[in-house]
């Protein structure tokens, strides 16, 4: 069995992604995402709608060498794409929240290099904030 026939093995519980501070770049996440911080210690943090869903986490990586995408001098590790309904907006926005500009379009790294991809919301997903009602 393949695909969506096969039992799964596991859910995803949170992807971790290492960081020098961990209570920073869980709050730039929340920030970006709309969701709380729902657990913190010093060395590790964790984004997600509530304390039982997964969601990003953060940890404490003393030695840790942040990326230097598009130079693949570093790789890039890891990278988000973080739906959007308005590109112009949401790039402002993200530079507000401590984010800088990479090269390519809508490409971003966070306050600790970690490139994430600001990606226009397909047809199919409901929008990323609903109309007012009213």
């Amino acid at each position: 069995m393949t695909g969506s026939d096969a039992a799964p093995v596991g859910r995803l519980h949170h992807l971790i992604i290492d960081c020098d501070d961990p209570a920073a770049s869980a709050a730039f996440w929340s920030a970006l995402l709309g969701q709380p911080v729902t657990y913190h210690d010093h060395d590790f943090a964790v984004v997600s709608a509530d304390t039982t869903t997964s969601g990003l986490a953060f940890q404490r990586a003393p030695d840790r060498r942040p990326p230097t995408w598009p130079d693949p001098a570093v790789p890039q590790q890891m990278h988000l794409d973080v739906m959007v309904d308005d590109l112009a907006a949401a790039a402002e926005a993200v530079r507000a929240l401590g984010a800088r500009q990479l090269p390519g379009d809508h490409v971003f790294a966070d306050p600790d290099g970690h490139p994430f991809c600001l990606i226009p919301r397909p047809s199919w997903a409901p929008p990323v904030r609903p109309a007012p009602a009213g």
